[in-house]
């Protein structure tokens, strides 16, 4: 890997995804990165993830005190950011040019992303024409390892009457993106939450994809879960979104 050639540890496919792991449970959440957390991620026990939280101290890689949580170090951040890097262009390369659907290439790019060189990556950056971001909205991370994330909160926080456009999506559940599909909520669509339902921690919003001529603005209902997991960016306060007459 070339951003820490000169840390044997770091060509380690596993040491690759714990620290990228570590950096995608901080990217969009406040929440400190303990090791439950890590071990419920990665589906692994506890102990073994105790085992190579010692291991990447010893790289160089993270910062960590005993029931503390977990921080990367900036070596360990350079890292991630580069295996981010190579996972983000790979899933965005999968639906653009093979065809892929947006909940079927996480796990094609997990595998791939530690197969490809450098040299491939910056092609195919370069093929895809330097996308900023990949089809669930993640931003890219360039190759000299910054990264910029949209201005975007999570659909939950957002107040009645609130309009936003979808800037990303959790890739976590495909089931969830399958389901988003077939209601044509994607990144980029504008989205109203109408009001609070009176039950299930569920809103109801309108959909108004501008280029959905078929349907034009629709009511949609979304749950807890899905408005966990839908950023978007704000459009205005108490906006108007026309049902019709």
């Amino acid at each position: 890997m070339a951003p820490l050639a000169g840390n044997p540890g770091a060509d380690s496919a596993s040491v690759q995804d714990y620290v990228k792991t570590i950096y995608a449970l901080a990217e969009w959440h406040d929440e400190p990165v303990t090791s439950s957390r890590l071990a419920a991620r990665l589906s692994v026990a506890n102990s073994s993830v105790s085992e190579m939280i010692r291991k990447l101290s010893d790289l160089g890689l993270v910062h960590h005190k005993p029931y503390r949580p977990v921080e990367l170090t900036a070596d360990g951040r350079l890292l991630a950011l580069a295996m981010v890097r190579r996972h983000r262009l790979l899933e965005t390369f999968l639906v653009q040019d093979l065809g892929y659907r947006w909940d079927e290439v996480h796990d094609e790019a997990e595998q791939l992303e530690h197969t490809v060189s450098d040299v491939f990556i910056d092609r195919l950056d370069a093929r895809l024409g330097y996308p900023a971001t990949d089809p669930h909205g993640d931003p890219i991370p360039t190759s000299a390892g910054s990264i910029t994330l949209p201005d975007a909160i999570p659909l939950v926080r957002f107040d009645d009457g609130h309009s936003g456009r979808v800037a990303r999506i959790s890739d976590e559940d495909p089931q969830l993106l399958r389901f988003l599909a077939a209601e044509r909520i994607g990144i980029g669509s504008p989205l109203t939450v109408l009001r609070r339902m009176p039950f299930g921690r569920s809103v109801l919003a309108c959909v108004d994809n501008d280029s959905d001529s078929d349907s034009g603005p629709r009511e949609v209902v979304l749950g807890e879960e899905l408005l966990s997991s839908i950023w978007a960016e704000s459009t205005g306060q108490h906006a108007n979104c026309s049902l019709g007459p």
